[in-house]
C-alpha cells in the first residue's frame, strides 16, 4: 500500500494498492479492501474519457473522475498502468479521484476534474499515483498527435514510435493547482505493481480517498 505524502488536511485520508493486496477484480480482494475503508467504493465503469461523477448527487457510476464532499464517501478509480490522480482541497472540504490513461489525459479529464470541484485551482492538491513510466511506455505517432502542444513529454525511439511521460503532461496539465506530488512510479518495471503490458492480465490495483 501506497500513502501519498502531499501538504493536505489531516482529515483527507488516501492510499494506493499494490499487487500485494490482490486484484480488486476478486470479490474476495474487495472484501479485504472493505475493512480499509469506510464504505464501500464509488466503482466507476472506466471508459477513458472525461465524465466526473458527482458522487453525492448522481446514481450513474460510468464515468473516469469523481469526487465528493461528503464525509466518508470514498473515491476511487482502478488502474493497471493508467495514472491514478487523487485530489484535495487545502480546507479538506472536497477530494476526487480521476482515472487517467493516455486517451483521457489527452481529451482533459484531469482538468475536467478540477472544474468539478468548483474550487479555485490555487487551493487544489494533487498526488500522480502509479502508472506506467516514460523509460519504457512506447505509442505511436497517433498517440503523439493527441497531444499538441506537449510534444516535450516525448522521447524518438525508431521512426514512428515515441516514449510518452505520463507524468510530465499531468504536471504540465496541473501546473495552476498549489501543488502536484507523487509521480516517479512505473507499473510496468517494479514488480510490486500489476502491469497491463507486461503481463498482459486484467488484473487492476486501486486508488481511493475520502474524508474522515
Amino acid at each position: 500500500m501506497i500513502r501519498p505524502d502531499w501538504p493536505v488536511p489531516d482529515r483527507v485520508r488516501a492510499f494506493a494498492t499494490t499487487r500485494a493486496l490482490g486484484d480488486l477484480k476478486d470479490p474476495a480482494v474487495r472484501r479485504k479492501l472493505g475493512a480499509l475503508l469506510p464504505a464501500e467504493p464509488a466503482w466507476l465503469k472506466q471508459v477513458h474519457g472525461v465524465r466526473v461523477i458527482d458522487l453525492d448527487n448522481e446514481p450513474l457510476r460510468e464515468g473516469d473522475a469523481v469526487f465528493s464532499r461528503r464525509t466518508g464517501a470514498v473515491c476511487g478509480v482502478q488502474m493497471a498502468d493508467c495514472m491514478p490522480v487523487l485530489f484535495a482541497d487545502d480546507a479538506g472540504t472536497t477530494v476526487a479521484a480521476a482515472h487517467a490513461g493516455w486517451r483521457g489525459l489527452a481529451a482533459g479529464v484531469l482538468e475536467a476534474t478540477v472544474a468539478a470541484m468548483r474550487l479555485p485551482p490555487e487551493r487544489v492538491h494533487a498526488w500522480l499515483g502509479p502508472a506506467i513510466g516514460p523509460r519504457v511506455y512506447e505509442v505511436g505517432d497517433e498517440v503523439r498527435a493527441a497531444y499538441a502542444g506537449h510534444e516535450a513529454a516525448f522521447t524518438p525511439t525508431r521512426p514512428g514510435h515515441w516514449l510518452l511521460d505520463l507524468y510530465a503532461v499531468a504536471r504540465r496539465k496541473l501546473a495552476g493547482l498549489k501543488s502536484v506530488s507523487g509521480g516517479g512510479f512505473c507499473t510496468y518495471s517494479e514488480q510490486r505493481f500489476f502491469s497491463y503490458r507486461r503481463d498482459r492480465t486484467p488484473s487492476r490495483m486501486g486508488a481511493f480517498i475520502w474524508l474522515a
